[in-house]
């Protein structure tokens, strides 16, 4: 069959078919996730709970699975409904997030948990209730519509846009073509099971239907796929060429008290890494490089060049000269000191753990309190 004919046989194909193979496929393998409620679960009436759906899925966003296990296991045990999460400090938040990145996801998943338990602790069953939240977007509205109220939503993250692609062999490139896989995936949404259909694409992108050398043999759907007869699976989904991108440099400042405390400060709530804590930097940003002397300490002293790290943002690379000074002085107004054993619990994102580390190995590792 040539591959043309096999792309109009799936594409007009019974999306019934497609979804009983995957969902047949999803009852024996899919993950075993702790957010998650498992197929059996809901066969004996076991309901997804919106708040865990809810925050689980705006800690993916960007994010891996195995990253995010143990926050999320870490936030449940913490604050294990909206109006524990309500009721925290913004500031516990963010230190509980530290490491997760994208930091407005934080910043927006308190408001949202205000906003929701202000209006009763309900979330909104629907994609378009769910789209008037702080936070939410499309893609999170559809999830948890699908997940946790059955709502027949098309889902579709990077996994499923990679599913998709190889079934269909989409040609266009993946910026151009994301209208596109989502008409497919709304002609393939059963009526029933909506939520485990979602989280089965999730699961066959993950392990299945990979990146590099998808495993097609064992894919419940390999008999619909164009791009497995093609041979060529990974040639989709098409990318267009990625631009190189640029790198600023700058200078942070470790100052180091005899007790062991770090001077730190907080960053502004809006803006790259919003509300986040961290030592004394120079003026860089996105867009411009910041100083790279100690000229631009946030006080004169011994500062001496302690190493340099990089970090790579989602638009821009950073590197950072790292100095670090002893100092038995005052914190300068807008700052403050944070003791040895109190470091590791700060709202510090990985760029400042990775310059702390620079300056004081091991600094940012769980130590006891004296």
């Amino acid at each position: 069959m040539a591959l043309h004919d096999q792309t109009r046989k799936t594409a007009s194909g019974d999306r019934g078919e497609i979804a009983s193979r995957l969902l047949g496929w999803y009852d024996a393998h899919h993950r075993d996730l702790p957010w998650r409620i498992a197929p059996r679960e809901l066969a004996r009436g076991v309901r997804p709970d919106p708040y865990r759906v809810w925050l689980s899925e705006v800690m993916l966003q960007q994010t891996t699975v195995e990253a995010v296990k143990s926050y999320f296991q870490a936030f449940v045990q913490k604050w294990p409904d909206i109006y524990a999460l309500a009721a925290a400090q913004t500031e516990d938040v963010m230190k509980a997030w530290a490491g997760l990145g994208y930091y407005s996801r934080a910043r927006n998943l308190k408001a949202c948990a205000d906003l929701v338990a202000r209006q009763g602790g309900s979330f909104p069953d629907t994609q378009v209730g769910l789209r008037a939240l702080p936070g939410i977007g499309a893609y999170t509205a559809a999830a948890i519509a699908a997940i946790a109220f059955d709502e027949p939503a098309a889902v579709v993250d990077g996994n499923v846009e990679r599913v998709v692609s190889r079934l269909f062999s989409i040609a266009t490139p993946l910026s151009e073509a994301k209208g596109d896989i989502r008409a497919y995936v709304e002609r393939m949404v059963p009526g029933t099971r909506p939520g485990d259909f979602a989280q089965a694409m999730m699961d066959l992108g993950a392990t299945i239907c990979t990146p590099r050398r998808p495993r097609c043999m064992l894919c419940p759907l390999r008999e619909d796929c164009s791009a497995t007869v093609s041979g060529d699976p990974e040639h989709f989904p098409v990318r267009l060429p990625k631009g190189e991108k640029p790198l600023r440099r700058g200078a942070a400042f470790v100052a180091l008290r005899a007790d062991g405390a770090i001077l730190l400060r907080k960053r502004a709530d809006k803006g790259l890494l919003g509300g986040m804590t961290e030592v004394p930097t120079s003026g860089w940003t996105a867009r411009i490089d910041g100083a790279t002397t100690d000229a631009a300490a946030p006080f004169p002293g011994d500062w001496r060049l302690a190493g340099r790290i990089g970090h790579v943002f989602t638009h821009f690379a950073l590197e950072l000269d790292v100095f670090k000074t002893m100092t038995d002085g005052a914190a300068p107004v807008g700052h403050f000191w944070s003791l040895a054993h109190e470091i590791s619990r700060e709202a510090l994102p990985t760029v400042m753990k990775k310059v702390i580390e620079a300056a004081i190995p091991g600094a940012t590792k769980k130590q006891r309190a004296h």
